[in-house]
C-alpha cells in the first residue's frame, strides 16, 4: 500500500515543507545504525535467491516481505532460510486502509503471520488518510486507528509502522498523532520520498521533525526513499535517475542523519523498480 499514498502524501507534503517551520539542529548524537544501513520493501512475488543476492549487494539487513495469508508459503520459507544465512532480518508486510475500522481484518493477519514463525517482525502500511471518510471523519478515524495499534502488539511480533512525513501535522483531541503513534509501535518508517538529499524539500528535510519526536520516545525511525514512477512528482522519485545517483543521495542522507539518535537507516521503496535503476 506504500504506493498507494502518492497523491495525499506529495499533495500535503508540498503544503507541509512549503511552509515549515525549521527548528534548531539537535546536538550532534550517536545513531542507531550505522551509514549504509538499508531495508527495503518486497510487495511482489520474486526468486528468493535473486532478492537476498540483490540485498546482500546493496546493505539490506531488513526485508519487509509480503504476506498472504491465503497463499502458499513455500517461497516465503526459502526467503526466510536465505536471509538466516546472510544475517538479514525478514518481517511480514501487509496493510490496507480498511483495516483502520477493520481490526478484524488486520489482527486476522497478524496472527496468521506470527503463526508462520518466519517472520522476526510485522511491518504495517495502514495508511487511514486513504479513506474517503478521512477528511471529515478524522476526529473518529484516529482513536480506531490507535486502538488498532494497541491490539497489534499484544500478538507478539515487534510492530512496525509506515507513516506520512507529515503526521506530526495532525492534532485530534489535543494530542499529536505522531506522538501517538510512536509511544505504541516499536519503530517507523517515514515515507520521507524526496530525491535529494538535505535542505526543506528533501528526505531529511521533511523527516527532521518525526526524527526528534522518535528519538525522545526512544523508538527507531527509518527514512523511506522511492523508486517508483510518480508522473505527478519527479523530485519525489529517483526513478528515471541511476543506482549509482541514488546511492550518492543516500549516503548523503546517512552523513546528515548521524546526529539523530532515532535514525535506523534507509528503507528503499521497492525490490523490482530499484533493481531496474542498476547497481
Amino acid at each position: 500500500m506504500a504506493h498507494a499514498v502518492l497523491c495525499v502524501v506529495l499533495t500535503m507534503g508540498f503544503l507541509v515543507a512549503a511552509g515549515h517551520r525549521r527548528l534548531p539542529p539537535p546536538a550532534p548524537e550517536t545513531s542507531v545504525a550505522p551509514p549504509g544501513t538499508r531495508a527495503m520493501w518486497l510487495w511482489e512475488r520474486a526468486a528468493p535467491e535473486s532478492v537476498v543476492d540483490w540485498a546482500v549487494a546493496n546493505s539490506v539487513t531488513t526485508i519487509f516481505a509480503y504476506y498472504d495469508p491465503r497463499a502458499d508459503v513455500t517461497d516465503l520459507t526459502r526467503l526466510r532460510a536465505l536471509c538466516d544465512d546472510a544475517g538479514i532480518a525478514l518481517d511480514a508486510l501487509g496493510g490496507e486502509p480498511a483495516w483502520t475500522t477493520d481490526h478484524g481484518a488486520a489482527l486476522a493477519w497478524a496472527r496468521a503471520a506470527a503463526a508462520t514463525g518466519l517472520f522476526r517482525g510485522l511491518h504495517v502500511d495502514v495508511e487511514p488518510y486513504l479513506l474517503p471518510s478521512w477528511e471529515k471523519q478524522q476526529a473518529a478515524l484516529v482513536p480506531m486507528l490507535l486502538r488498532l495499534l494497541d491490539e497489534l502488539v499484544l500478538i507478539g511480533p515487534p510492530v512496525e509502522m509506515d507513516v506520512p512525513f507529515w503526521l506530526p501535522t495532525v492534532q485530534v483531541g489535543g494530542e499529536n498523532l505522531a506522538d501517538a503513534v510512536l509511544a505504541r509501535v516499536d519503530g517507523v518508517t517515514v515515507m520521507s520520498y524526496r530525491n535529494t538529499a538535505t535542505g526543506g524539500n528533501s528526505m531529511l528535510g521533511v523527516a527532521e521533525d518525526l526524527l526528534r519526536r522518535a528519538g525522545k520516545a526512544a523508538k527507531p525511525a527509518r527514512l523511506g526513499a522511492e523508486t517508483q514512477a510518480l508522473g505527478d512528482c519527479a523530485y519525489c522519485t529517483f526513478h528515471g535517475g541511476s543506482g549509482s545517483a541514488m546511492r550518492a543521495t543516500l549516503s548523503a542522507v546517512d552523513s546528515a542523519a548521524q546526529r539523530y539518535a532515532a535514525f535506523e537507516g534507509i528503507a528503499v521503496h521497492q525490490y523490482d523498480t530499484w533493481m531496474a535503476l542498476g547497481g
